[in-house]
Parts: structure tokens; sequence; C-alpha cells
């Protein structure tokens, strides 16, 4: 019972101070807002092609090749692709490198030969795919009038061009948007912020002078600890689900179909991070432990994904190190694989590791606080 008395009171006095909350609650809404509508374009997935051009010179002099090119460009035109005869005196690959063609195509006794553009790679590699395609059938073809001649009409049968564009339908799972990744990420962020004021937990008491009588009142040290340390869990985790529902009814952002599994995570997250700020400021003396925790939290924002997307290939080096150890990193990238892949299994490894972390740094904090005669 003194072990929820001491919580409640934490809680109502953390809620009653104003610049907590607009710091905890304001601030990241805010950033959200922000970053989300700044940085919209750079989460979008839409890529359109236009019409491609493509410049062909043909120096066959007629013949199998050049009569199933032109019922392949004749197709191919269908699909928005215009091949054009490259007219005299003019140069394929002059004409490709001042970028009024997407490719060059020559058709010659050797076969044919293609010369892309590097400004317009896509574009090229389509080309490209759909020549390849078609080489592969006029080789098919070729290889069958060596043998059954009346066979080769069915090579191309079903359509002389149809098959040259694959057209694939992926349900793909689905990407974050920018609102959507800053409201994990920045959520995220705010379950570790939980660090920062942990450190008064202890030290306000001190400081006003009450640890005294707490330690004398008829209550024991290990329920004033508890206390507290429930107290500041409660908060902070409040604060998390505030910005969740928030971003989600106010920002729409998308938050998955395992809301469970994402507040599991998000709890043990603020119980390692509260745990952190506790064990600095018994570790730590005065207010160095505060400045110390903020410029960790700030470091672990930065390198976790907080304020700009981190892929997984973040590379190797003192740069992938910090990124990895970053335990923003670890929510970030577990809560995506569960939000956006239904993959559930993905959140236990950052459990573990924030509940690990979490016990290591209370039991520091106890065996300190068993040794001193106070708080």
């Amino acid at each position: 019972m003194n072990i929820l008395s001491i919580a409640f009171k934490e809680i109502k006095q953390d809620f009653r101070d104003r610049r907590t909350l607009i710091f905890m609650l304001g601030f990241p809404i805010i950033l959200m807002l922000i970053l989300g509508l700044a940085l919209t374009n750079a989460f979008s997935g839409d890529l359109s092609v236009g019409d491609l051009k493509v410049v062909v010179k043909d120096t066959t002099g007629g013949g199998p090749l050049s009569e199933a090119f032109t019922a392949f460009t004749k197709e191919a035109g269908k699909s928005g692709i215009t091949f054009d005869s490259l007219p005299a005196g003019k140069n394929g690959r002059t004409e490709v490198e001042n970028n009024r063609y997407v490719d060059y195509v020559e058709l010659s006794g050797q076969g044919i030969s293609l010369y892309g553009s590097s400004r317009s790679t896509i574009e090229s590699n389509i080309v490209q795919g759909m020549l390849t395609s078609f080489a592969d059938k006029y080789n098919a073809a070729a290889a069958v009038a060596q043998t059954e001649p009346a066979q080769v009409q069915a090579v191309f049968a079903g359509g002389a061009g149809s098959d040259y564009i694959k057209e694939l339908s992926i349900n793909a799972d689905r990407t974050p948007g920018s609102i959507d990744y800053y409201a994990l990420a920045l959520t995220v962020m705010v379950g570790m912020w939980a660090a920062m004021p942990a450190g008064g937990l202890i030290q306000r008491e001190i400081l006003r002078g009450t640890a005294v009588r707490l330690v004398t009142a008829p209550v024991r040290k290990s329920e004033i600890f508890a206390g507290k340390v429930l107290g500041g869990i409660v908060t902070n985790f409040l604060f998390v689900i505030v910005i969740i529902v928030f971003s989600k009814y106010v920002f729409k952002a998308y938050w998955g179909e395992h809301m469970g599994i994402v507040l599991i995570v998000l709890l043990s997250e603020v119980i390692m991070a509260l745990s952190l700020g506790l064990a600095f400021s018994y570790l730590l003396k005065g207010s160095a432990s505060r400045g110390i925790v903020s410029l960790i939290v700030q470091l672990m924002s930065f390198f976790g994904g907080a304020y700009f997307p981190i892929g997984d290939d973040a590379g190797g080096g003192i740069m992938g190190f910090l990124v990895n150890l970053s335990p923003i990193r670890w929510g970030n990238h577990g809560l995506t694989q569960v939000i956006y892949g239904n993959d559930v299994s993905a959140a236990w490894p950052a459990v573990g590791l924030y509940i690990g972390f979490a016990i290591l740094f209370l039991g520091a904090s106890i065996a300190v606080m068993t040794r001193r005669e106070g708080l």
C-alpha cells in the first residue's frame, strides 16, 4: 500500500509540472508535424516513367531479323515506347549522349547492339529488358526453323509481343509515410526520455530536504524506492500512450494491427530508460548525472533514427556500431517489423535487451542505495 501511495504521489507531482508536460508532449507532437510535412517527398515510393524514345539503325538490308524487329516495335509502341529510324548522317550514340533518346539500337548481321543512357538508367533498363525478351523469342524461333519450319509461327503465337513486358502485381508490405515514420520514431524517442527526469526521483527529495523525513517515516527504503520507480514508469508510459493516440487519430499515423505488442515494447523501453537515469543519479553526484544522461539520450536519438531514417544497411565501422548500439534503434527496427511486416517475433529481441539492461541498471542502483544511510 505504501508503494502505491508513493507512486500516486509521484504521478500527481509530475502532471502538475507544466514544463514537463510541454516538453514531454508538446515538443514531440510539434516535431512530428514539422518533420512529417517537411520530409513527405523523402518517403514517397511513387515513380512514373513517361513515353520512351529509342533510335534504331538497321544495317541488315532486310531479312528475318529486320521483319521480326519491325513487328516487335509495333507491339512495343502500344506500351508507350517509340522506335525512330536513325536519320542519314546522324550518329546514334551522339543522339543518346545529347539526351534526345533513351537508347540506341543497331541491327546488323551479327545481331542486336544496344547503347544505353547513363542519365536515364531506369528507362534504359526497361528497354533492355524488352529487347532481351525479343532476342530470346527470336533465337527460339530461329532454332525451331532449322528443324521444324512449320512451327515457327507457333513460337510467336499468342501475341507477337504481348509478353515483351510482363506486369507482376505484388501485394507488398505496407511502407511508412513521413507521418507514419516520425510518429513511431519520436514515440520511441519519448520513451527513452524517461531517463532524463529519472535522476530527479531521488535527488528531488534530497534538494527539498524531505529525504530525511521519508527515511525516518515508518516506511522501508525499498518501498520508497519501488514506489518512486513505479510512479516514474507509469507517468512516462502515459506520455507515450498520449502521443500514440494523438498521432493515430489526429495525424492518422499507421500503428498496425498488433497494438498490444507495440505497447509491450514501449513499456519495456520506458522501464530500461528510467533505470538508466536512476543508475546514473546514484553513480554520479550532483547535476552532472542529468547533463550526461541528456547527452547520452540525444546521441541515442541521433544514431537511432529519431530525426532521419536509417536503413538496415547502416554500414560497418564506427557509424554502424553506434547505430546498432542505440536502444532507440532497437525499438524502431523491431516495431517497424511488427507494424509493417506483421512479424511479431521481431519485437522480442528488443524487449529482451530492454529488460536485461533494466535489471542491470536497477541492480546497480539498489546496490548503491543499500550502502547509504539515507536515500
